[in-house]
């Protein structure tokens, strides 16, 4: 029972009685496990472009920025970096005073190699008097990891990665938002020299990024001839998911109110819906390269965007041809042929359906956001895999699914998924404007059914949490997909640490 109380609390949050009762029986009935028709791969789903082939979209797509296009990358940005450090913090936490596993080991026998030495080394001698070699030699190893993680020093620990020190060069070390505004600059800036980038940012961070873009931007502005428009967004109150107890009645904090939490990297779906753009790149924050191996990065993404823009001018000749009203069944035929190879979304009912039936379908079908998506052969790194997916609709299409989607008693779908050739390095470029160039709503284009449910504790309490389809899953379901194979060179994320130190990051 919802009191007066609770009620105010969620029209604060933006969040409707109706919503909040759905995600309280979303916990009942719990989320149904995807029907998969196989895992993609070179055979049957993932496009692996020959030498000529890659030669055209990449013109493809520099032809594309000589036109009036408006492109954007979308750098989902607000994430903690505290799970970055897990291992730094349970060695302050913990009774050892010295490195005392293989992990703690390596990043102190190579802390020298790490971008933020110096500004660390600096405030340990400011405050401490003492260098970090001074404090290494008298064993007080903590006071160097207390003064990278806390505010007395560095403060990494509460920072987002956005705005941690990633990789050294002559002039300083550089954070992966300047990484990204590079990037920008050498595959997403238009003819009018324009680069459009835009960071999703949690609201207490939002001010540092800021302060470091009227910082850094001009200087990189200068040096790449662009003009940079940078935006950012916060994920969000309305998206946040209720929290529940074990009997599915809504978790209440100590003084009474009902617990929300943050909805997952799905609820991006609504930010990446309010910006305007005719195509949309989307890359994680964390897989940056120093500039000396960025030409892969560009190459590749260049590539995939050729390929969008190249298939999204053949659906839209072909809905003009069906608006058009002036087609014959061969007409239908190729349209079919184009969704069967070039968007692999197949429909075991198509041969029943009468040629005026057959053109409400295609037309439904080709009249969607388009992406494509990156993926990379599968080297035992953590990331969704690319199956084809049986849809609510009968047909089946090209999905990224994470392991939670899968049912892992169906011994042939969990022999799918460890089996997969590749899998899903957060890597996409986006159309979500129509042949008319009207902006597509994308919150109508998710399976609310692709959720998921994950058990948590506040306080020492059990409780249920509810993840929305995430924005590369289920938040982007009923779009159609092309998978491209990448480079493995451009997949280099940084999730603990000491991945700072591999060969790519120095």
């Amino acid at each position: 029972m919802l009191t007066q109380e609770d009620k105010d609390f969620l029209a604060q949050k933006g969040i409707s009685e109706a919503k909040l009762n759905a995600q309280l029986n979303d916990f009942k009935t719990g989320f149904p496990f995807l029907k998969l028709a196989g895992a993609a791969s070179p055979e049957k789903g993932i496009t692996v472009p020959t030498e000529s082939e890659k030669a055209t979209y990449l013109a493809a797509w520099d032809a594309y920025l000589q036109g009036d296009g408006r492109v954007l990358k979308f750098v989902p940005a607000s994430g903690a970096a505290s799970r970055m450090f897990k291992d730094l913090f349970e060695f302050l936490d913990g009774d050892s005073d010295v490195p005392n596993n293989a992990f703690m080991e390596k990043f102190f026998q190579n802390i020298h190699k790490f971008a933020f030495y110096k500004e660390l080394d600096a405030a340990l001698i400011d405050r401490e008097g003492k260098s970090i070699d001074t404090l290494m030699g008298e064993g007080k190893y903590k006071t160097v990891i207390d003064y990278l993680l806390n505010t007395k020093g560095l403060g990494y620990g509460k920072l987002p990665k956005g705005l941690l020190s990633f990789h050294n060069y002559p002039t300083g070390p550089r954070t992966p938002l300047e990484e990204h505004l590079v990037e920008g600059a050498l595959y997403a800036g238009g003819k009018t020299g324009e680069v459009n980038v835009h960071f999703t940012v949690s609201p207490e961070h939002k001010e540092l990024f800021q302060v470091l873009i009227a910082k850094k931007s001009a200087e990189y502005a200068e040096a790449y001839k662009v003009k940079y428009n940078v935006s950012f967004s916060e994920q969000k109150a309305s998206t946040d998911t209720v929290a529940a107890n074990p009997d599915n009645t809504p978790f209440r904090t100590e003084d009474g109110k009902i617990l929300f939490r943050p909805g997952g990297h799905g609820a991006l779906i609504e930010n990446l819906n309010d910006l305007d753009a005719d195509i949309i790149y989307i890359k994680n924050i964390d897989n940056v390269v120093p500039d000396r191996l960025k030409a892969e990065t560009v190459e590749y993404k260049k590539l995939i965007a050729g390929v969008l823009v190249t298939k999204q001018k053949k659906a839209f000749e072909y809905l003009r041809v069906l608006d058009s009203g002036k087609y014959n069944h061969t007409d239908l035929e190729e349209m079919i042929h184009f969704l069967h190879d070039d968007l692999c979304l197949r429909n075991p009912e198509l041969k029943m359906l009468e040629d005026a039936e057959l053109a409400i379908y295609l037309r439904k079908k080709l009249n969607r956001p388009m992406r494509v998506c990156g993926m990379v052969k599968n080297v035992g790194e953590p990331g969704g895999g690319p199956f084809l997916a049986y849809n609510p609709d009968g047909t089946i299409s090209l999905q990224i699914l994470e392991s939670s989607q899968i049912d892992k008693n169906n011994a042939e779908y969990v022999k799918m998924f460890q089996g997969g050739t590749h899998f899903n390095p957060v890597d996409l470029v986006c159309a979500v404007k129509d042949y008319q160039g009207n902006k597509f709503d994308l919150t109508k284009y998710v399976d609310p059914q692709t959720g998921f449910i994950s058990s948590k504790s506040k306080n020492g309490k059990e409780l249920k949490a509810l993840e929305l389809p995430g924005l590369w899953n289920g938040a982007m379901s009923d779009w159609n997909t092309i998978f491209v194979e990448v480079s493995l060179g451009t997949f280099n994320p940084v999730k603990t640490v000491n991945d700072l130190l591999r060969e790519q990051h120095q």
